[in-house]
């Protein structure tokens, strides 16, 4: 039962990460207004690959490097895919920013599970 709410928790949490990506500029969710602070951006595309990530790390125990190139493969697809977009511009540091955001919620993820306890086998 469990599982079934991880494959949920990170389908939504994807799918609202490629409607943030893909929606034209008019439509895309803003924490703080369209107008907001370079930093503000930084932390809000940080945050959503490092749940992404946390979330794919948990379906995935023991599996760093799969979790990982996931969600980087996620991030380097979406990035291409903004370029067939009129009004949006994919960026070399947009990608690195959200790889790095990713593979920091895979780790912290692993770190928790590294000190869970083992069910029996």
């Amino acid at each position: 039962m469990r599982r079934n709410h991880l494959i949920a928790a990170a389908s939504i949490c994807l799918a609202l990460i490629v409607y943030a990506t893909l929606a034209r500029l008019a439509g895309r969710p803003a924490l703080m207004g369209h107008h907001e602070a370079y930093w503000v951006v930084v932390i809000e595309r940080f945050s959503a690959y490092g749940l992404l990530g946390f979330l794919l790390s948990f379906l995935l125990p023991g599996r760093f490097a799969l979790a990982c190139s996931l969600v980087v493969a996620v991030a380097m697809g979406l990035e291409l895919m903004q370029a067939f977009i009129p009004d949006r511009d994919p960026g070399f540091l947009d990608v690195l920013q959200k790889a790095a955001g990713g593979t920091v919620g895979v780790m912290l993820a692993q770190m928790i599970l590294a000190f869970l306890p083992r069910p029996p086998s």
